[in-house]
């Protein structure tokens, strides 16, 4: 008898790789046409194995028990395997499954399942071995009935048994620590499986048995089976006037797609085409029902409203015409053609097909925007382009608001109109923190638009975590990184589950809900980070719109250009924000000439984490400047000086709010300290919580930053990168700036904390002190770079996840990212942090490891209780390693505090720039001559027109007050009108509220008015003082007191002034411009 090996097998090459392999495939040949359920268990067991190689040559074997579906779904969420490779495992396992608890298993079935097997055993070998790698043809295995060979296969794969165990062992140690280069070899490997049409009809079937339909290319086929209630069925082959379809899709007795399906290497995106001819063409048998339609006239009309093409390859965007699933809902002309990552469920078909998006269009057109929230012109306007451009088919919507104008309340407005109308299903509400995610629910939740009721109350809200989704509800709160989590895992969601994501801060790209802790820095790059960002909205078949006040490049190439843009100038021309003063410059001695230290000096340094200083002698002259301090330099004498003048120009005590960027965490806690100090020093006593930092290594960060927005004490905040984005604190009137600042958006980000009202403390301007030339480095950008800190997860952030997981795979896989964290950490650890953490567990770090290693995933939460303290000590960068700082002694003092103009200016240069500029334009631009001529019949239209047209020359009406009061030595606070006219010589600048003061008084004592009237005039004189001009278009705004308590103009003009009230408004305006007034 020959030998077991004598026979050709197609997994022989794989015994470079995995001997075991081969045997596992050689025995599902050899039970193939014996007894196929028995092969297809044997290639089960060659995908799990498989699938462990993998993970032990990317070093992710994992420890303990691991389930092959949650090791699929935890190497998929690592990129190791491509979608195609997971697609194939998974339908091997589901196979496998069902081979061993029904005992099935059909000849066709374990046939094209081995097929299945060797083609992953080819991209085994080009993936880890051989890229070049030529496989031979497969060769379809005999019959046998050598009971002696059976036997020896069967000898031979239990002795590879337990060697194959020390192999993975060894391949996971000397797995690279970096598995990009293992990524872009199986991604490359993928994209040249070659499947034939009938195995990619295989995994069609059971990608669309996943979502909920009953599909068997082979044994539902039309003649086998025909369209009965109750079942959701993919008919193969069914009838039409111009050839089969590949499938058609029937809920019940309805048909409501039609499917091409084509070759794995064939072209997809044109094949829509095919689908679109069996809709008009097919066949209906007695007892079908047509799903309403046809839509279209004659020969044209669609019979079936959804059309697909697919070729079984997954979507990537570098192949989108290749790849992916083809859909179009063809019963509107407008809606266009667009790949998916998956299919439709039956219920969401039916859901889509009683949508009626032409009705729902015009109904939001007659729609009013008139709401209790009283919603601003810009926001109405930005509302009516999202909803235009909607309804002309475009599926990726991009607005622009500047922070504080209200984009929450816009989308609030949006979505219940959209959802009112039924224009859409079920909505994403998608934030990137969670502390943005309950802000947004709190809004959602007290929200009223019509009637007594909230938005929550009418549509139905729910934040969704971990859990299954609630379809009851119409609109879901959740963060980025869980839609990550539920996208990436085991079971994701169907695509057509939201049908429209609203996308807030789209410009962000964060993957972690709290401040990195400098050891972690670096791990993954912005564009892993934005590759699973568009992974994860791709993923659904539904419109998005996204939010954001600065939109960054990856924001733009993912959603396109903005619909609508309402700038941080507009706001402020509006009134809706305030503007900062021009910028404080700090200027030192060291800030000017940089930190110098000559060759062979004995320098100072430390190295993160460590607990000792040592020297270090400089091999050349060495120098540093000022973008430098506080990251390669503890610059402690520019510290201290810097400190000592922000005393002098700061009031710790409130209620104003003071807000500092540092460069570093340690930098943070020496300026807490020496602002202190300086405080103290400059006022005598201070509260000790008056100066706090906040920054993701505080102890509990997030009761800080509530603290800071709601109680008056703390004042000062000192930050890094927490506070930069995402905080509304209206009471921040300074911004300090001691870091430099590398993008525009981040910094425009840091300014819009700072821009938003706050009547109650009088804040009219917000302040900017800047000592490392920040606001200048950041008027040189002129391109938008995406602003996207390295995401990971802190230990905090682990901990907190496997109290929460909700399955044992979950807590198996959070337990293995702990302990490859701690592997990573433990050999840093400082000898304070090492003492610490033995203090807190009781045992090293490697026995705390192993220890980790034999837990029970179930049993994890337990082991892990109360170890709170441990998490922070891992967090906040206690390790040694990275480069050393060096620590200056320099001496430094504060050589001015400046002001600085555009293009640099001094205030008297600004001023003399704007009088020549009046001068020059004051005949060429028709409002100027109004002003100059015949301020009492300048509109409010006109008013902002001209103050735009002098902010784009760089004219604001602070700086402009503020260079007045610098030179002048006056009280400045006149209006843009004001200085118009003074710049024209024709008066002096006056404040305009002491003007408009004068001018009431007169007209008050013009006549005798009624106490209504008496107190109207007042209020008018208040609003005046608020927008520079007064007419009926003003007084008709939603935020005006006449339009609130009154109803508008004309019922205040007839019911308190009996028809007069233009007049008395000219006669109050001609007033405040009357010369010597």
């Amino acid at each position: 008898m020959p030998e077991a090996s004598a026979r050709p097998s197609n997994f022989t090459d794989l015994q470079s790789v995995e001997p075991l392999l081969v045997h596992l495939g050689g025995l599902a040949e050899r039970y193939l046409h014996d007894d196929p359920n028995t092969s297809v268990l044997k290639l089960r067991q060659f995908a799990e194995l498989l699938t462990r190689v993998i993970a032990a040559r990317s070093g992710q074997l994992g420890e303990g028990e691991e389930t092959q579906q949650a090791r699929l779904a935890r190497l998929r969420r690592l990129d190791v395997l491509p979608q195609q490779v997971w697609e194939l495992l998974t339908e091997i396992r589901r196979s496998g499954n069902a081979a061993n608890h029904e005992f099935t298993g059909s000849l066709d079935q374990a046939r094209d399942l081995l097929k299945f097997a060797w083609i992953l055993g080819v991209w085994l070998i080009r993936t880890f071995e051989n890229p070049a790698y030529q496989r031979a043809e497969f060769i379809e295995p005999a019959p046998r009935n050598e009971a002696d060979e059976l036997r020896a296969l069967l000898a031979q794969a239990d002795a590879a048994r337990l060697a194959a165990e020390g192999r993975l062992t060894e391949q996971q140690a000397a797995a690279p620590k970096d598995p990009a280069p293992i990524i872009t070899a199986a991604s490359q490997a993928a994209h040249h499986l070659d499947l034939t049409e009938a195995q990619t009809r295989q995994l069609i079937d059971a990608q669309l048995r996943a979502v909920g339909w009953e599909a068997d290319t082979v044994n539902l086929r039309y003649g086998q089976v025909m369209p009965e209630a109750g079942r959701n069925l993919a008919i193969a082959e069914w009838p039409t006037a111009t050839g089969p379809a590949d499938y058609a899709l029937f809920v019940g007795l309805i048909p409501v797609a039609v499917v091409e399906a084509k070759r794995i290497n064939m072209a997809v995106m044109g094949s829509l085409a095919q689908a679109a001819r069996y809709s008009r063409g097919l066949t209906l048998t007695t007892g079908l029902q047509l799903p309403h339609g046809p839509w279209g006239e004659g020969i044209t009309a669609y019979r079936v409203p959804f059309l697909y093409a697919t070729n079984g390859r997954p979507y990537l965007a570098q192949l989108k015409t290749e790849s992916g699933i083809w859909f179009r809902d063809a019963r509107r002309s407008v809606n266009p053609s667009h790949p998916l990552r998956g299919w439709h469920s039956p219920a969401e078909l039916l859901a889509m097909l009683e949508q009626d998006a032409a009705a729902a269009d015009e109904a939001l057109k007659a729609e009013p925007l008139e709401y209790a929230v009283g919603l601003r012109p810009y926001q109405k306007a930005a509302i009516q382009a999202v909803e235009a451009r909607i309804g002309e088919g475009q599926r990726e919507i991009l607005l622009a608001m500047a922070t504080g104008t209200g984009k929450t309340k816009t989308a609030i407005a949006l979505i219940y109109r959209l959802l009112k109308a039924r224009r859409f299903r079920r909505v994403l509400f998608l934030v990137d923190r969670e502390t943005l995610g309950e802000q947004a629910g709190n809004d959602f939740k007290t929200t009223r638009l019509e009637g007594t009721r909230t938005f929550a109350e009418t549509f139905n809200l729910t934040a969704i975590d971990d859990g299954p989704i609630d379809t009851a509800t119409s609109v879901h709160v959740t963060t980025v990184q869980g839609l990550v989590r539920r996208v990436l895992g085991e079971t994701p969601p169907s695509v057509g589950t939201y049908d429209l994501i609203v996308v807030d801060e789209a410009h962000r790209g964060y993957t972690l809900d709290r401040d990195l802790a400098d050891a972690e820095l670096g791990w993954r790059s912005e564009a892993d980070y934005v590759s699973k960002y568009r992974q994860v909205l791709e993923h659904f078949d539904a419109v998005k719109v996204a939010l954001t006040a600065t939109p960054a490049l990856h924001t733009t190439q993912i959603f396109g250009k903005p619909v609508f843009s309402y700038s941080y100038r507009d706001a402020v021309l509006d009134g809706v924000l305030i503007d900062h003063e021009p910028p404080y410059l700090i200027r030192t001695e060291l800030s000017d000439q940089g930190i110098h230290w000559k060759a062979g000096e004995q320098i100072e340094t430390y190295t993160p984490g460590e607990s000792e200083v040592r020297l270090f002698e400089t091999p050349d002259d060495i120098g540093l400047d000022v973008e430098a301090f506080n990251r390669k330099v503890v610059a402690q004498g520019f510290n201290q000086a810097v400190a000592t003048q922000l005393a002098a120009l700061i009031n710790p005590f409130g209620p104003e709010k003071t807000l500092v960027f540092c460069a570093t965490d340690r930098h943070a806690d020496e300026m807490v300290m020496r602002l202190k100090d300086a405080f103290r020093a400059q006022y005598g006593e201070l509260d000790d919580d008056a100066v706090v930092k906040i920054t993701g290594a505080s102890d509990k960060p997030l009761v800080l930053t509530r603290r800071y927005k709601n109680e008056l004490s703390p004042t000062v905040a000192v930050t890094v990168d927490l506070l930069t984005t995402g905080i509304d604190v209206p009471a921040i009137t300074n911004l300090v700036f001691l870091r430099q600042v590398g993008s525009r958006i981040l910094f425009e980000q840091m300014l819009g904390r700072a821009t938003r009202r706050c009547d109650d403390i009088g804040k009219t301007t917000f302040r900017i002190y800047d000592a490392v030339r920040a606001y200048e480095a950041a008027s040189k950008f002129t391109t938008m770079r995406a602003v996207v800190p390295q995401p990971g997860k802190t230990f905090q952030a682990l901990l907190d996840e496997v109290q929460q997981a909700p399955t044992t795979a979950a807590r198996s896989l959070l337990r293995d990212e702990l302990v490859a964290k701690l592997q990573r950490v433990k050999g840093r650890l400082t000898p304070a942090a090492r003492d610490t953490f033995e203090g807190a567990t009781g045992q090293t770090p490697e026995a705390f490891i192993q220890t980790l290693r034999n837990t029970a995933p179930d049993e994890l939460p337990a082991r892990l209780a109360g170890q709170e303290t441990l998490m922070a000590l891992l967090d906040t960068g206690r390790t040694k390693g990275g480069q050393p700082v060096f620590i200056s002694s320099h001496q430094d003092i504060v050589t001015s505090v400046v002001q600085a103009y555009p293009g640099g200016q001094k205030a008297e240069d600004y001023l003399s720039a704007f009088e020549a500029y009046i001068a020059q334009h004051k005949d060429e631009v028709p409002a100027l001559l109004t002003v100059l001529t015949r301020p009492k019949d300048l509109t409010r239209a006109q008013l902002l027109s001209l103050r735009r047209e002098l902010d784009q020359a760089g004219f604001s009406e602070t700086f402009l007050q503020r260079a007045y009061a610098s030179v002048k030595q006056v009280d400045a606070a006149a209006s843009i009108i004001g200085f118009i006219r003074a710049a024209a010589q024709q008066e002096a600048p006056q404040p305009f509220e002491a003007r408009v003061d004068a001018a009431l008084a007169r007209l008050l004592g013009s006549k005798a008015w009624t106490p209504p009237q008496q107190a109207w005039l007042k209020r008018l004189a208040a609003q005046l003082k608020a927008n520079g001009v007064i007419d009926q278009e003003s007084l008709d705004l939603p935020t005006s007191p006449v339009r609130q308590q009154m109803g508008g103009f004309a019922r205040l003009d007839n019911s308190i002034f009996a028809g007069e009230l233009p007049l008395i408004l000219t006669r109050l305006q001609d007033e405040v411009w009357a010369r010597g007034a």
